[in-house]
């Protein structure tokens, strides 16, 4: 197939894993794919924005900022419009983002196929987190973005229930989790009893997350925390771990590339999901789960569609403040546990097919379908 893939990606990071991996899936796959996006994404470093971004957000804030966000959509739209009828696509795939309208304008003035990625309702997000000044206006077009496509795919059946709830109807719905490359992940070797136990979390670390907990009840116990990745809360635990006496047990990598996080997570013994957003579906997890750990995580219901508890993984109450590290301690100390959960969520994985690849062909076969 013929697939335009349009997005509106500003930074090297999580999303741009979600981009470029699904795309490298659909050529491995045989599929023609066209990408259509900003080309400042190009000069941008992983793990950051591209200078012009950067000095954009410095001199338009608030409201200013969002209109030329919204005037972007006139070169974007033109652009995307232009590569339609050169290329021919049987399908454009979108990215959806606030304010990006292209694909939803091709799609309403000239009949296009158009499957919507959605990973976060954004107006939502940023009016709680990033400040939104014309939020009544976000909110509106992220609707009309949602209700243009043919297929809009979230990430879990939560975000799907907000799609819902906002106007998308049910049967043009698919949940499509992350995923990862099978191939940089070998089946673990079993992990030998005795020694500290390795604990690790992959991202950018907040204090939200909760990391200083697991750093609090390192003195006395056996076990090392490696955090792959970097973030504010860093200068905070490395000061809390050197106040603690365990400063040689905690261990920050800094952002490492992608394809190299395979080898880091493979050393872990317990991987650590210590809070997520409620409709997100964390890269993070599929790695754990590839690389064969015994994982942590919160109870809630996104997670619940990808791990079980006592199955797949342990999972604690959210809710409970001291839950979280209850569920650590009962991991460090029953190695065989830690195995059999690393083995199952291993397999689970495999069984259900969390990879790029069969993402990318479940999408071509819908996308085949809406066709017909």
């Amino acid at each position: 197939m013929r697939i335009l893939y349009s997005h509106r990606i500003q930074s090297h990071d999580g999303q741009s894993v979600h981009v470029e991996e699904l795309i490298r899936a659909f050529r491995a796959a045989g599929h023609e794919v066209m990408v259509v996006g900003p080309s400042f994404y190009e000069d941008s470093s992983f793990g950051g924005e591209s200078k012009m971004v950067a000095r954009l957000r410095r001199l338009l804030p608030g409201v200013l900022g969002e209109f030329a966000e919204l005037a972007y959509n006139v070169p974007a739209y033109l652009r995307l419009r232009r590569a339609w009828r050169d290329f021919k696509p049987d399908f454009v795939y979108e990215r959806c983002n606030l304010y990006f309208l292209a694909g939803a304008w091709l799609a309403r003035r000239h009949g296009v196929t158009l499957f919507l990625e959605v990973n976060s309702p954004l107006a939502r997000e940023r009016s709680q987190f990033g400040g939104l000044r014309l939020a009544r206006l976000a909110f509106a077009l992220e609707r009309f973005t949602w209700r243009s496509a043919t297929k809009v795919l979230p990430v879990t059946r939560v975000l799907g229930d907000i799609l819902a709830a906002g106007g998308v109807p049910d049967d043009r719905i698919q949940v499509v989790p992350n995923g990862i490359v099978l191939d940089r992940f070998p089946p673990a070797v079993p992990r030998p009893e005795g020694g500290a136990v390795a604990l690790g979390f992959v991202g950018f670390v907040r204090t939200w997350h909760g990391l200083d907990s697991v750093v609090a009840a390192m003195p006395g116990q056996n076990m090392t925390l490696t955090v792959v990745g970097d973030g504010p809360a860093r200068p905070e635990l490395e000061a809390q771990a050197a106040t603690l006496g365990v400063t040689d047990r905690v261990h920050f990598t800094g952002i490492v590339p992608h394809e190299e996080v395979p080898a880091q997570v493979r050393r872990f013994d317990i991987a650590l999901q210590p809070k997520v957003t409620e409709y997100a579906s964390p890269l993070k997890i599929f790695d754990y789960m590839a690389a064969g750990c015994a994982i942590v995580a919160p109870d809630q219901p996104n997670i619940r569609e990808i791990l079980a508890h006592e199955q797949t993984a342990l999972l604690f109450d959210p809710e409970d403040a001291t839950a979280r590290w209850a569920t650590v301690q009962r991991l460090v100390t029953d190695h065989a546990l830690r195995h059999r959960l690393g083995q199952a969520a291993r397999a689970e994985l495999e069984r259900r097919d969390f990879t790029w690849s069969g993402n990318a062909a479940r999408i071509a076969a819908w996308a085949g379908a809406a066709r017909q």
